[in-house]
């Protein structure tokens, strides 16, 4: 709100970039000031009152019958006054923070501005070669696991309905090998957190999920709980409204969870298989931290999931996101995608962002400097250390064999007690 009242037009040419239009900064701007001016207006009619009230005290000792009844009179319209100014004000501040939580973050200046998706940045691509796929290779992840009995769309379907996939035997094997990979290749740094799978609304408040984007969240109204889109929902509020100590920063964090997303907007649109679903398994890593840590962070974070990708020795491209795709709360974001030979496309599977201090100002987390002074916000960031869906898809396509099993890649084999490939099971 400082930097609205303080540097309206810049804050509005930074938006502008992420597509926000100036006619929506102007609007919070104007909440704000008509705020101001009630709350003004409403802290002078107050003291009015309580002047008023130790005037009839006075006027009573005194024993100015005459004098304390027309100050009661006053007082009372005075209140009355109050009470109708209350309840214009109540609602305003509401509606202020609303169009306040919808605000999105700052871009950095160092995003590349861009409308959407297709002005994304490809700032480089590792081990991708057209010309070493096989037709083997070509089949969709879809066929090869309902031929090998590992991957049960329909019988998930029967379940759940669609985009709820079924793993069954060594499908379900893979999806845990991957998350302990991710686990264990991170466990150097980072501490591992089982946080609970469903939270209060202000930590999706936090992190930016709320009140955006609650149609692309699963609610339990009953009792007001959320099921966690990503692990990155429950880290960033554990130490929310704390006041942390400097030498305390960074706070490395890992964290497996399933995570569940409506996404209400993605009907028809790469839902076949595991390109897009509603369920899966995800090992999140998050960092909170001051100001001049976070581009090392940012850098670190960045390379574990890319360490990770490359240990599965599946190729990848990393992609900075443009202005205009940035997400709600991010200040910079870059994408790791796997190339992924049967469907021949280039699949998300991790994104590395930093929030500057937006996340951190919603969840009033805050450290408090070794030198003094006061307590002052932090940064997060977060990444996907791996999350399954479309890394088990990309693995089972790259992997295959001419015969149609699927070979273990080295790196998960310590998890597979001694089997090296993925062969048709029983259905």
């Amino acid at each position: 709100m400082r930097l609205l009242r303080t540097s309206l037009e810049a804050t509005k040419a930074s938006l502008a970039r992420k597509g926000v239009p100036g006619e929506e900064v102007d609007r919070v701007a104007f909440l704000d000031a008509e705020h101001r001016k009630l709350a003004s207006q409403l802290d002078a009619l107050r003291a009015e009152v309580k002047a008023l009230s130790r005037q009839v005290a006075t006027a009573m000792r005194e024993g100015d019958a005459q004098r304390a009844e027309a100050l009661r009179e006053h007082s009372k319209q005075l209140g009355a006054e109050l009470e109708a100014l209350e309840a214009q004000v109540a609602p305003l501040a509401s509606r202020l923070r609303d169009a306040l939580l919808r605000l999105p973050n700052l871009p950095a200046p160092e995003v590349p501005d861009g409308n959407g998706a297709a002005d994304n940045v490809v700032v480089r691509t590792v081990g991708y070669d057209p010309s070493r796929y096989g037709p083997h290779q070509r089949a969709p992840h879809w066929e090869v696991g309902a031929e090998l009995g590992i991957l049960d769309l329909e019988r998930g379907a029967k379940l759940s309905g669609s985009m709820f996939p079924l793993f069954r035997g060594a499908g379900a094997t893979l999806c845990r090998a991957l998350c302990q990979l991710a686990l264990d290749r991170n466990r150097d740094a980072y501490t591992e957190v089982r946080p609970p799978s469903l939270v209060r609304s202000p930590a999706l408040e936090a992190s930016g999920q709320l009140p955006k984007f609650a149609d692309d969240a699963y609610h339990i109204e009953r009792d007001d709980l959320w099921a966690v889109p990503t692990a990155e929902v429950p880290l960033t509020s554990m130490h929310a409204g704390e006041v942390l100590p400097e030498a305390s920063l960074p706070l490395r964090l890992m964290a497996y969870t399933p995570c569940y997303r409506r996404e209400a907007g993605a009907a028809g649109r790469d839902t076949r298989g595991l390109l897009r679903v509603h369920e899966f398994d995800k090992v999140e890593i998050l960092a909170v931290c001051k100001r001049e840590q976070a581009s090392a962070l940012h850098a670190e974070l960045l390379e574990r999931a890319t360490g990770t990708i490359e240990a599965l020795g599946l190729p990848y491209r990393v992609v900075e996101i443009c202005a205009g795709d940035l997400g709600q709360s991010h200040a910079r974001s870059f994408d790791v995608e796997v190339y992924a030979p049967g469907v021949d496309m280039w699949l998300e599977a991790s994104s590395v962002s930093w929030f500057s201090d937006y996340q951190a100002r919603r969840a009033a987390l805050r450290y408090k400097p070794a030198g003094g002074g006061p307590a002052q916000f932090c940064d997060t960031l977060n990444g996907s250390a791996l999350a399954v869906p479309r890394v088990w898809a990309a693995l089972i396509e790259t992997y295959r064999q001419p015969d149609g099993s699927v070979e273990v890649p080295p790196a998960l084999l310590p998890y597979f007690a001694g089997q090296s490939s993925l062969r048709g099971g029983p259905g």
